[in-house]
């Protein structure tokens, strides 16, 4: 793929050529802005501290993860123009929810040019998403927001996502597994095992005892996405479809 790249520090004229052919080939468009996009792919563990302060992407992610989800909304909103609230929230749920965005951002090409430090075995299961998320929020402030929600749909949305596949699929691991055991009359826990505190967020290990068996254990920056993804890894151990 790209073999990218360098940063952070100075950046030569080749590896700057090398993000901007990765990034008009995930956005389909080349970059006016090109700063931008070298703070999108850089994590906090690899920035460095100047004045006190630790430029990284994470602001463009918090800004991208809300130009994200108005995009999907959107999109949404004018492709079922008759289904109410909840149906919309929980289908836009299920296209940006973290795991989803893993995926797509490792389809894209993302994890050939995200900056971070790959010792951290715990970054490997949000950094690919979150750097999606941020350069959502480069584009956005590169090309405006019209742009912006078009890449979503365009380039994000409609090539990855098979809507009636999403609409179709049970996604609500916690349920599944509820259910299976109450057909198999076992008694089911979801243990808190562990919270980690990384810098502004919380991060939750929870862990699914099935009649005092532990079996997967979830992570995420809510319990109930550490449930979700604990009961889903529970769901393949057993072969619960």
């Amino acid at each position: 793929m790209w073999n990218l790249l360098k940063f952070p520090g100075r950046s030569s004229k080749k590896e700057e050529r090398k993000l901007i052919a990765a990034i008009e080939a995930i956005t389909g468009f080349t970059p006016s802005n090109l700063s931008l996009y070298k703070l999108a792919i850089l994590h906090t563990s690899r920035a460095k501290e100047t004045n006190g302060f630790r430029e990284s992407n994470e602001r463009l992610e918090y800004l991208g993860d809300a130009i994200l989800g108005a995009a999907v909304a959107d999109y949404l909103f004018k492709k079922y123009p008759f289904k109410d609230e909840g149906f919309l929230t929980e289908i836009r749920s299920r296209i940006v929810n973290r795991d989803s965005l893993n995926v797509l951002a490792r389809k894209i090409g993302i994890n050939h040019i995200v900056q971070f430090d790959h010792k951290n075995a715990q970054l490997q299961r949000v950094v690919l998403g979150n750097t999606l998320e941020a350069i959502v929020g480069a584009v956005y402030l590169d090309k405006g927001y019209l742009r912006c929600k078009k890449f979503v749909i365009d380039k994000l949305v409609q090539p990855h996502f098979n809507l009636e596949v999403v609409v179709q699929t049970n996604l609500n691991y916690k349920s599944k597994i509820i259910e299976w055991t109450q057909r198999q009359g076992k008694p089911v826990r979801f243990e808190l095992m562990e919270i980690k505190k990384e810098r502004n967020q919380k991060e939750f290990a929870i862990q699914v005892y099935i009649a005092d068996e532990p079996l997967g254990i979830g992570y995420g920056f809510t319990k109930k996405r550490a449930e979700q993804d604990a009961a889903m890894k529970t769901c393949q151990q057993l072969n619960i479809e």
